[in-house]
């Protein structure tokens, strides 16, 4: 198949028009993961009319084949593993990657939530934004956090998914959409024109522009 989007703001854009039942709600809070899901929840968050602010969470790839994953990991200690291929791997392997993944996500939760009070997602419907699910394992961490946060209701969306991720995600969130998801999925970036690697400045700069954090942070 083509690719299903432009760009990642024009994914956010069709998101956003699935989440339309969120917009305006005071309760309501959206989630980018860190970083390629910035700039499609900055989207979603801007139609809606809902604060954005970021979750830092980190994938942890096979060490022979770092695009797939074999778990990830997020805030508060969590580590989630997905069975099927941290089985293959022998613990000293698990041990090297979760440490070198764990010291790269708390560069990104220092640098992102310098000067802003720590997440709090009490109450809060919590809508979390991938720019795609392959494997789930990133976004079922996300999940686990936002729950550990206080989450009241907690909304998985993206713009395009395998159709194992987003059925094993619909059994931890409370609802996952996901506008394309397909059986034969392969890699993400074959569903946009433009998939550039999103840095550090560009999550910076939009949440400067967004002015995220301020109400997402509020005890």
């Amino acid at each position: 198949m083509g690719a299903a989007y432009r760009d990642r703001r024009t994914a956010g854009a069709a998101l956003a028009d699935r989440l339309w039942a969120y917009a305006g709600r005071p309760e309501a809070v959206v989630l980018g993961l860190v970083r390629g899901g910035v700039p499609v929840a900055a989207e979603v968050a801007t139609r809606l009319g809902i604060p954005l602010d970021v979750l830092v969470v980190r994938k942890l790839g096979v060490p022979w084949a770092p695009e797939v994953a074999f778990g990830a990991l997020g805030p508060h200690g969590v580590r989630v593993l997905n069975d099927d291929i941290a089985d293959r791997l022998e613990p000293q392997q698990i041990a090297e990657v979760t440490r070198k993944e764990e010291a790269e996500r708390s560069r990104r939760e220092e640098r992102y939530r310098a000067g802003r009070p720590p997440l709090d997602l009490a109450g809060r419907v919590t809508v979390i934004v991938d720019d795609g699910l392959a494997t789930g394992a990133t976004a079922r961490a996300a999940v686990v956090v936002a729950r550990r946060l206080g989450a009241e209701r907690i909304v998985l969306a993206a713009p395009v998914g395998s159709a194992d991720a987003c059925a094993g995600l619909a059994s931890v969130a409370d609802e996952v959409v996901c506008p394309v998801c397909a059986n034969e999925f392969g890699a993400v970036s074959r569903y946009y024109h433009d998939f550039h690697q999103v840095t550090d400045d560009e999550v910076g700069t939009i949440l400067a522009r967004t002015g995220s954090g301020d109400r997402a942070s509020e005890p």
